[in-house]
């Protein structure tokens, strides 16, 4: 996979296929990485990489702080991962793309709908995060970092991702940023170097602001609800992907559809068939809009 800077991040990404562009937000949690695509959960059961590059350029990458990209110190909100994947778009000349997001990834999938929809042919959201267990859950997983830099400072947190090398989302301890100082020792020594009362205000902010909701979390009903892009809704069902996240999406996504198939039975043989479907007719109103 190539590497280049983007958004002023360093950013692994890849294309595969041809056709109309799709760029897909990984799932993964804070690790999403572009091979979860082809080997987490329910990702690896349904093979979407293996029929998807069949008829359009897939894009998939790894997020900011995630895998081998890079990242910034920085309160980030959706807006910020939004950002990073429209900067790849721009440094690949694409003007305007599907966006697909898994898991976590559904919540910037939707957020550029609202943010940038000129440049949006449709979204779709298989199984969005959310629920009172999900917010409760990663709630949890902030304070856990909190603690361990309150009792241990700054140098303790890069000392463990050095030695264990696991992501936040494998070991809440090392942080948001764990990814990136396990292979970045310029940034490791930045974040040891930076004031730690002020470090523990923004992650404080970015849980809080992150995951701000008992639903799907990230972007308003109010601006949903004013958005007419095509969106195709899959729903999960477990403690971080509460069926009612989804339900909650397809409600205020005026011009969505909503997949009501169990989990068990979303399957290689009935799932990107379902999703190429969806893709085609977007494309097709796309056409008959001129755009």
């Amino acid at each position: 996979m190539p590497t280049a800077i983007i958004d002023g991040i360093s950013t692994k990404y890849e294309v595969m296929g041809s056709g109309p562009a799709l760029l897909m937000y990984a799932p993964g949690g804070f690790d999403a990485t572009a091979d979860k695509w082809r080997k987490q959960g329910v990702y690896a059961k349904i093979k979407l990489l293996d029929h998807l590059p069949k008829h359009y350029t897939c894009i998939v990458f790894d997020r900011r702080e995630c895998g081998e990209s890079g990242g910034r110190i920085e309160r980030i909100g959706w807006q910020h991962y939004v950002a990073h994947g429209k900067a790849l778009l721009d440094h690949l000349r694409v003007e305007k793309a599907h966006i697909m997001g898994g898991c976590m990834g559904c919540c910037p999938a939707a957020a550029w709908g609202m943010m940038h929809p000129d440049r949006v042919l449709s979204m779709v959201l298989y199984w969005p995060v959310g629920g009172a267990k999900y917010r409760m859950s990663s709630h949890q997983r902030f304070a856990e970092h909190l603690a361990f830099v309150q009792q241990n400072g700054l140098q303790a947190v890069t000392d463990l991702v050095m030695k264990d090398g696991r992501s936040f989302g494998a070991d809440p301890r090392g942080g948001p940023w764990a990814s990136v100082m396990k292979h970045d020792a310029a940034f490791a020594a930045a974040f040891v170097a930076q004031n730690v009362e002020r470090y523990k205000q923004l992650v404080i902010g970015i849980g809080r602001t992150l995951v701000d909701r008992d639903t799907a979390p990230g972007t308003e009903p109010e601006d949903m609800l004013r958005c007419d892009i095509p969106a195709l809704v899959v729903p999960g069902n477990d403690a971080a992907h509460a069926t009612s996240a989804a339900r909650y999406l397809h409600e205020c996504l005026p011009n969505s559809e909503y997949w009501d198939v169990a989990v068990a039975d979303q399957t290689e043989a009935n799932t990107p068939g379902r999703v190429l479907e969806f893709l085609a007719k977007a494309d097709a109103s796309a056409a008959g809009r001129g755009g």
